[in-house]
């Protein structure tokens, strides 16, 4: 919602609007533009001569402010709907869809469309840092966006992605989650096929061959032409094979043909199936492979995407996303791939709905097991043991009720030479700023 508004600015919108326990980047982002965001949801945040209210699908019957547009029969829309009749109307539309690395994966085919100069708009789910906002127009036909299976609005209960109708369309991976709108991974993959009948015939579907799920979406009916990656087998169309343990060196296969090598500063399976997604989308939109990995060591991934803090007396502090327990596996052993032999911290908040019903508590000690110590903030409200949760990890795993508990813990027991990964989809209490200013303290402190 905090890049439709930034999309809406740009052309030309008085733009305000409302959240609840707003948080950086998107609340500094949206404040260096000159948009207006208010905390909470008052029904005295909607302007006098108010033409239109664009809706997230955060918001449900209920909610004051959404009362107060129902009551006054104020003009309101989806952001989806909004974004597709205003923005992504007679544009070459690229989505990238797919549970895991689709704020990656679109910043990376943003960048190579730029670096193409293709000067593409872009709607990204976080802020890449190559563009330093998450939203633009841009002055070229391309538009590349994220494109979420989520639930669309309280009126409207279709995937956002429905609404996008790409030219292109990258199925990067496909698992259960949002367990809070979906009751099994089928119905997850039936929204995938809603997207995949919107692709023209003409156009292209770039699909995840090393995925069942994927195989299974397009086992319901498939109209467009198809182009498949995989980091499993060379005989498929696209073929990554990492160079060095962590993938921050890798070398690109098509159609069984060298295309030459990359050198990069992201590490980790999951990036090298990113980049290669994002690769073979370029392809099909017309920019030669190489062009596209010429682009990759200039890319720079978004924000809370591994993004690496600071380093204080030796210590490497990380930020990221990750909150589904896939998504934690693999960031983590691309940590322990990157700094192998260093004690690693893991600190977890599980704040996503799915998260917080429980419904895949089963799988974190599996997913945290790679870590040497595992720290999670479990608040009063969660609904699942967080210590049984994390049985299997035994004396490894601490768990505390409030934030500032779980940092003076942290904090006494990290030491030099160590590596300290945060996660979270959330502000996670500013515990990451926190943790670095209180770091940086100490050490002038001992100097």
């Amino acid at each position: 919602m905090g890049g439709l508004a930034v999309l809406a600015r740009e052309q030309g919108y008085g733009v305000s609007g409302s959240d609840q326990n707003v948080y950086p980047p998107m609340s500094t982002q949206l404040q260096a533009l000159g948009i207006a965001l208010e905390q909470g949801y008052l029904p005295s945040h909607l302007r006098a001569g108010l033409d239109l209210a664009v809706i997230g699908n955060a918001l449900s019957r209920g909610n004051p402010l959404i009362e107060a547009v129902l009551n006054e029969r104020i003009p309101y829309v989806s952001g989806p709907q909004w974004l597709a009749e205003h923005v992504l109307v007679k544009r070459d539309v690229l989505a990238v869809a797919g549970t895991h690395g689709k704020t990656t994966t679109t910043s990376i085919l943003a960048w190579i469309l730029q670096s193409a100069g293709a000067q593409p708009g872009f709607l990204v789910g976080g802020v890449p840092q190559n563009f330093g906002v998450s939203a633009r127009l841009g002055k070229g036909r391309a538009f590349v966006i994220e494109a979420d299976e989520y639930d669309t609005a309280f009126f409207d209960k279709r995937s956002k992605f429905v609404h996008y109708r790409p030219n292109i369309a990258i199925l990067n991976n496909l698992e259960f989650d949002h367990a809070d709108i979906f009751p099994d991974v089928e119905a997850i993959e039936r929204q995938f096929h809603h997207l995949v009948r919107t692709i023209p015939s003409q156009g292209w579907l770039i699909v995840n061959a090393d995925d069942l799920h994927i195989a299974r979406v397009l086992q319901q009916g498939c109209y467009s032409q198809v182009s498949q990656f995989s980091l499993k087998d060379a005989a498929i169309d696209w073929f990554c094979k990492p160079v060095n343990p962590d993938g921050s060196h890798f070398e690109v296969f098509y159609k069984q043909q060298s295309q030459g090598q990359v050198r990069w500063g992201l590490v980790g399976q999951h990036n090298l199936a990113n980049a290669l997604a994002a690769i073979a989308a370029a392809h099909a939109y017309g920019i030669a492979a190489q062009h596209s990995m010429a682009a990759l060591p200039g890319f720079l991934p978004p924000k809370r995407r591994l993004e690496h803090l600071a380093c204080v007396n030796g210590v490497d502090i990380f930020d990221d996303f990750a909150h589904h327990p896939t998504a934690i596996k693999t960031t983590l052993l691309a940590v322990r791939a990157r700094y192998p032999g260093r004690t690693l911290h893991a600190v977890l908040e599980p704040r996503s709905n799915t998260m917080r019903l429980g419904v895949m508590s089963h799988a974190l000690g599996d997913s945290l097991s790679s870590a040497d110590q595992v720290w999670m903030l479990a608040k009063p409200e969660l609904r699942w043991d967080a210590a049984r949760a994390l049985g299997q990890l035994e004396q490894r795993a601490h768990v505390y009720q409030s934030t500032a508990a779980l940092l003076a813990a942290l904090a006494g027991e990290v030491k030099p030479g160590a590596v300290v990964l945060f996660m979270s989809n959330g502000g996670f209490d500013g515990i990451q700023a926190a943790f670095v200013a209180q770091s940086q303290a100490a050490t002038s402190n001992d100097s």
